[in-house]
């Protein structure tokens, strides 16, 4: 029997983890690094992540290891799904072991702090040897609790590269996981990024007990900050009708897997953000998202009222119901906005 080619993945949480599992599922022999010994045991020993996972099983093409360079020296592809505030640290790491012949593939939702650069600039930034554009963003409405499943689930691979796009989807893609490409990296990412604000936003709407309707117009408005921002950024529209925009937002803001609407809905209970933070015990990605996108609206001089509402609430100690009725409360305005020249095109298009 030939061997299987080999993908690594960096890091082993939720959603690192079920990536891995779908590569072995495609019949990929799959290393998954992590820096806590006794999740590497576990994963080795008892073919689960318990932490992230429960109690679903992982195929035996996983094994994980501790050690960075044992777990990419000779992969065919590099998977990073760390921690928006963890990326630059890792891909530190990771640099003197990445061949530049490599796909590298992300699939962190976020932004960095202080620097306000999405993770593909981050990656940039520390893999100066590494060509940029051949860059895969991987996103999409995909929570990990299903992915293990095999539930089916749909999400975007885009790249600048054409080729880099359809060799992540050909990695990716089978009967229960299915990849679209699209040329658009900033819209994927930024659409990634914001919809976790939205989702905080649709926590504690509902840990309030407003209803659907409130729910609904927040997706709507929220979706129309998210274009707003994203096109200012760069982004070409359509991606925000798309799987890593409307698609991943519906996903996060009405599903109890989402950690950002669990957030969101202990907040609307009363608890601090310190509170719900140690609660959780896992990255909650929209609170820094929060922050980053407060910063770049004003820098770009884009309104975003429900971004600064949820701002207010995080970190100026303003009450959900105070923010609610103050975005109710609104001057009148009209609904259809231009976004940006939707004419930009790509590869894709």
């Amino acid at each position: 029997m030939a061997h299987a080619s080999k993908t690594a993945v960096l890091v082993a949480g939720s959603w690192g983890t079920a990536i891995a599992s779908v590569l072995a599922e495609n019949g990929r022999e799959v290393a998954l690094w992590s820096r806590n010994a006794e999740q590497v045991r576990e994963i080795n020993e008892n073919h689960r992540n318990s932490r992230f996972l429960g109690d679903a099983v992982l195929p035996q093409a996983i094994w994980a290891t501790d050690q960075l360079k044992e777990a990419v020296d000779g992969a065919e592809a590099v998977v990073v799904v760390a921690p928006s505030s963890a990326m630059r640290s890792i891909a530190g790491q990771l640099r003197p072991h990445l061949d530049d012949k490599t796909l590298l593939i992300h699939a962190t939702k976020g932004f960095e702090a202080g620097t306000l650069k999405r993770m593909s600039e981050v990656l940039a930034d520390e893999l100066p040897g590494y060509d940029s554009n051949r860059l895969v963003v991987l996103s999409g409405p995909s929570h990990a609790e299903e992915v293990i499943r095999q539930c089916p689930t749909t999400v975007v691979v885009a790249s600048l590269d054409k080729d880099a796009a359809e060799q992540a989807q050909d990695l990716l893609i089978n009967n229960s996981f299915r990849v679209y490409t699209n040329p658009d990296v900033v819209g994927v990412e930024v659409g990634g990024a914001l919809k976790n604000i939205i989702a905080l936003g649709a926590g504690l709407s509902d840990g309030l007990g407003f209803g659907d309707n409130a729910k609904a117009a927040l997706l709507t408005r929220g979706l129309a900050e998210i274009a707003r921002l994203g096109t200012a950024m760069g982004a070409n529209p359509l991606t925000f009708a798309g799987l890593a925009g409307i698609g991943d937002l519906v996903v996060t803001c009405t599903s109890q897997h989402s950690r950002n609407w669990r957030a969101g809905s202990m907040l609307a209970q009363g608890l601090s953000l310190d509170e719900v933070l140690a609660r959780m015990g896992m990255v909650v990605e929209g609170v820094k998202t929060t922050q980053a996108a407060f910063k770049l609206a004003e820098q770009y001089s884009i309104p975003m009222p429900i971004t600064t509402e949820l701002h207010h609430v995080l970190f100026d100690g303003k009450t959900p119901r105070e923010a609610v009725e103050d975005l109710m409360g609104r001057g009148r305005t009209h609904e259809i906005e231009e976004i940006a020249d939707s004419s930009q095109k790509g590869w894709f298009y």
